[in-house]
């Protein structure tokens, strides 16, 4: 008897990525059936990116949290209300810039039903399995520059030796997905969260933002 693979074992999201001439609309429909990878299993649903297909900035984060994955939609959580204060006293606008996800699953611990379900990181594997995904949001909207947030998204974009101490607040300049691109790195908004000087955290990253907003002109 030959038993045939589940689309998740071969961990790609290769198959049930459309061409680009989809637009940002049928990439997203067509991510809501992805099953590149195991994460589809647990997780609510897909949380795809968000915002304009002519944004100048794409902001890239690590993966969906508990929030956006029950409402489906990218840093509508805590995290996401913490970024969205630093980038206008940064001054980049939110109308001119899309935020997605290096991963497009929750991917979480839970010790029994109905208990809280906990944030684990994804794996490399996990995040080489969803990079079909943002490199054709990266073909549609062609941003002018990529901020990074955080270790899981540098690495995701930059490879695995990627240490966003070591060039926070700096551009970047690499090729990405077959493309030339501009990127500052930055922490994740949730590590601002989580910090014991949680003010200084946040005045970091609204400095590397601003220097996101300087390179954006």
């Amino acid at each position: 008897m030959v038993t045939t693979k589940a689309p998740e074992d071969a961990y790609t999201a290769d198959p049930f990525v459309p061409d680009r001439t989809a637009g940002l609309d049928g990439l997203r429909e067509a991510a809501a059936g992805c099953r590149g990878c195991p994460l589809h299993r647990n997780a609510t649903q897909t949380v795809f990116g968000a915002g304009s297909a002519h944004a100048r900035v794409m902001l890239v984060g690590e993966q969906p949290g508990d929030q956006e994955d029950r409402q489906g939609r990218p840093f509508v959580g805590p995290a996401g209300k913490l970024l969205d204060r630093a980038l206008a006293e940064a001054g980049v606008n939110p109308a001119d810039a899309y935020v997605t996800n290096a991963v497009k699953h929750f991917k979480f611990t839970q010790a029994e039903p109905r208990k809280r379900r906990i944030h684990k990181a994804p794996t490399l594997r996990e995040m080489t399995a969803c990079g079909p995904w943002l490199a054709a949001e990266l073909a549609v909207v062609e941003p002018e520059l990529i901020v990074v947030l955080g270790a899981t998204a540098g690495k995701a974009l930059l490879g695995s030796s990627f240490r966003v101490t070591e060039v926070r607040g700096t551009v970047l300049e690499r090729e990405i997905h077959g493309r030339p691109e501009r990127l500052v790195p930055t922490v994740h908004p949730s590590a601002v969260l989580r910090a014991e000087d949680r003010e200084g955290a946040y005045r970091g990253l609204v400095a590397d933002l601003k220097v996101a907003a300087q390179a954006l002109g």
